[in-house]
């Protein structure tokens, strides 16, 4: 049986855990262990976030980020996206900022791979590069992530295993297979449910949902039915969450199938209320995008990121560097969500 908890505050940004099998991303380090940026103090150009895809919501509040921290800074920042979440939309988009000389780019990939080719061609233009959501990604000058993403996904599972009463299937869905983020969450989840709970199983390998929430409502009714007797499921991309909501309240088993995800109140808040989401976990996009761009100022400015710099963000004041990575770093802006405390979120 579905039983509800309180919401407990995420911080995955204290409980860091080693990657190992991942290789380092390119960029030079500092001998402290920070990382020094190759921007000159200075230089004109604007700073561009290239988000996933636009007309998203978790997009949508990025945006207001980094409209926000363009009026702060009286510097020039914008943000583009593909209309689809694709990497071909992202290459396009770089491909055509290099040729307008920005500042900086950052990014959050659909493609970690598949952007490595044309970020390179950025750094090699001397534009500085940021990413978000992309550990292990080559040819960027630093990673930030909200959180240490293996931790993030264990505790999504740590909520998803009481809910579920620590027994039956499961399923996890992805927004690509091809996204680091997404792919690190459900390892971590995984890795909690086979160590501590051995009573729940994984029904099939992670699903993808192409970022899109009506592809997450056909598999997830196409899954309700081929396993009758599910009894939980694992969101990534902001809108799984919503599409699986709405199969599960379909198939009238709000009160028996358990749904847990990344998304955000706005997008989800209306399956809370119902009791289709039990609870979504996320940090604010808009403080993420706001985290992008200071990187890029401060190594724009010849400064350097380095265990403990402070962004001025709040969640991002005292950064972690991730071990196993020379320049990928981790804020502690994780939060937890449920029907009890989403008013208190007004995006």
């Amino acid at each position: 049986m579905k039983r509800k908890t309180p919401a407990i505050a995420l911080l995955a940004g204290a409980t860091v855990f080693a990657l190992t099998g991942c290789g380092t991303t390119a960029g030079g380090t500092a001998d402290d262990g920070g990382f020094t940026g190759g921007g000159s103090e200075g230089a004109p150009g604007a700073y561009v976030t290239v988000v996933k895809a636009t007309g998203i919501g978790w997009f949508d509040r990025m945006q207001v980020g980094v409209d926000e921290w363009a009026t702060e800074t009286g510097l020039d920042a914008r943000q583009e996206g593909p209309s689809e979440a694709t990497n071909e939309g992202q290459v396009e988009i770089i491909q055509n900022l290099i040729a307008q000389e920005p500042l900086a780019i950052t990014v959050v990939p659909n493609d970690v791979a598949g952007l490595a080719s044309v970020l390179g061609e950025a750094k090699d233009a001397g534009i500085i590069v940021v990413a978000h959501e992309a550990a292990g990604i080559e040819n960027v000058d630093v990673d930030i992530e909200a959180f240490e993403n293996t931790a993030y996904g264990s505790q999504i599972m740590d909520n998803l295993a009481e809910c579920m009463d620590e027994e039956g299937g499961y399923v996890q869905f992805v927004g690509r297979l091809t996204n680091g983020s997404h792919g690190e969450w459900v390892s971590g989840a995984l890795e909690n449910q086979e160590a501590n709970f051995p009573e729940m199983t994984r029904l099939e390998d992670p699903i993808e949902s192409e970022e899109d929430e009506e592809v997450a409502y056909n598999k997830a009714k196409e899954l309700l039915a081929k396993y009758p007797d599910i009894k939980g499921f694992q969101g990534s991309a902001g809108t799984d969450v919503v599409g699986i909501a709405r199969a599960v309240e379909e198939a009238g088993k709000a009160d028996s199938v358990c749904v847990m995800g990344t998304s955000i109140p706005s997008v989800a808040g209306s399956y809370l209320d119902s009791g289709a989401i039990d609870k979504i976990f996320f940090w604010d996009p808009a403080l993420a995008g706001k985290a992008q761009l200071a990187i890029a100022q401060i190594l724009a400015d010849g400064g350097t990121i380095e265990e403990g710099t402070d962004l001025g963000v709040p969640g991002y004041e005292s950064l972690v560097k991730l071990e196993g990575f020379d320049n990928v770093f981790a804020g502690d802006a994780g939060v937890v969500v449920d029907a009890s405390n989403v008013a208190e979120y007004d995006f």
